[in-house]
């Protein structure tokens, strides 16, 4: 039986990047004020995420996915790439102004590829911090084409404060952006298609503009979705512990725990992850046990069909899963 798997973090450096993934989060960090994004589950191409302890340490996801489907997806068996891809962001900048297109653009680029359909947990934010999250009411293709022409695009946006604990859904055709002092967690398809919008007039090192696909993302801007906000979490309870609902759709799940004592999931033949924003706890299911902390992200495979969690103190968890068909 598969045991609850942690990966190694595959940490990414970008210039928007700062220091809270390794003084927040506890990843091992070098010097630089430049630790953009630790992707924590991820099988896109090169970037595979490798498990880091046990029998099966070395061994990448799409291994996994490969010698053991059943075991590792139960119900979902049968998919040839780990359907979302989990991520821990720390913006100290302004991200590019993007657009991410759905399954039907995206496979006009790449038959096999996917859409990205995400949502952002916030695990910190300074007093100022904005985000955009969609498009003014009423805004349409020829009223954003003008004002990325004008360099007046900001008056068309969505901008919006945020704070720890705000969760913000963002489907596929969202015109979105993080803005500085955020930290949080996201959660999306399988993909890194992104389309860019607008660079705030930035330039690269060699004084260059970063390339911008503004027809792209015209296509695939959805019009009608208006501005969007912050979620209302829906409360729920089973027979060990109350929780909360943050998303559902058809990608992605996300629920989230807060806890002092012992509380346990079911998994009903599905694979789940739990992402631990705080605190420390260890997880113990049906094939063995793994010791977590604030920053830690673990698989648990399908077929566990126990999944106990016993916090050390008290612990905020994110629980992640893919809905059936």
């Amino acid at each position: 039986m598969l045991p609850p798997l942690v990966f190694e973090p595959l940490l990414k450096r970008i210039r928007w990047g700062g220091r809270r993934l390794g003084s927040r989060l506890q990843k091992t960090i070098g010097d630089g004020n430049d630790y953009a994004e630790s992707w924590e589950i991820a099988d896109h191409g090169c970037d595979q995420s490798c498990v880091s302890g046990g029998r099966l340490t070395g061994q990448t996801l799409r291994q996994l996915l490969h010698s053991h489907p059943q075991e590792l997806l139960g119900n979902q068996a049968g998919l040839s790439q780990f359907p979302l891809l989990i991520k821990f962001l720390d913006a100290n900048d302004w991200l590019s102004l993007q657009v991410h297109p759905d399954d039907s653009r995206a496979r006009h680029c790449d038959p096999e590829g996917n859409g990205k359909t995400e949502a952002w947990v916030i695990l910190d934010a300074s007093p100022e911090s904005r985000i955009c999250a969609g498009l003014k009411q009423d805004v349409d293709e020829a009223a954003l084409r003008q004002g990325l022409m004008t360099g007046n695009v900001e008056e068309l946006l969505n901008l919006i404060p945020v704070k720890p604990g705000d969760c913000i859904f963002v489907p596929a055709g969202t015109v979105h952006a993080i803005g500085p002092g955020i930290l949080l967690a996201e959660v999306q398809q399988q993909s890194n298609l992104t389309y860019r919008l607008h660079d705030w007039g930035r330039v690269d090192a060699n004084g260059q503009p970063r390339e911008i696909h503004i027809e792209q993302s015209l296509a695939c801007t959805d019009y009608n979705s208006g501005p969007v906000m912050p979620v209302t979490p829906v409360a729920l309870c089973d027979q060990t512990h109350a929780f909360e609902e943050l998303v559902r759709c058809e990608y992605f799940v996300i629920r989230r725990h807060r806890a002092l004592e012992r509380f346990e999931i079911s998994t009903t033949h599905q694979f789940r992850i739990l992402m631990f924003l705080e605190g420390e706890a260890v997880v113990k299911t049906s094939g063995g046990s793994v010791s977590a902390k604030t920053g830690t992200t673990v698989l648990i495979p399908a077929e566990s069909d126990r999944v106990l969690i016993v916090p050390h103190e008290r612990v905020e968890v994110l629980e992640l899963l893919c809905p059936l068909p």
